[in-house]
């Protein structure tokens, strides 16, 4: 638990941005606007993928709450 009581946030790696962008302006050939106004959902499922398989959890997603929460 952190100090505020909540869930300690497990060390978040980065988003892979180069593997993303090769994906969608070179192997999907999309604009960089089309590319910009995706969804990580919708590149995945343009690259026949499915993204349910990694939605987070409600475990997880209560997690990323705690650790990241709205300013009041």
């Amino acid at each position: 638990m952190n100090p505020t009581g909540g869930i300690a946030p497990e060390s978040p790696s980065a988003f892979p941005w180069d593997e993303a962008m090769a994906l969608g302006l070179n192997a999907l050939r999309w604009s960089p606007r089309d590319f910009w106004a995706a969804t990580p959902r919708e590149l995945i499922a343009a690259l026949g993928g499915s993204s349910r398989r990694d939605a987070a959890s409600a475990t997880d997603l209560r997690r990323l709450i705690d650790a990241y929460p709205d300013p009041s």
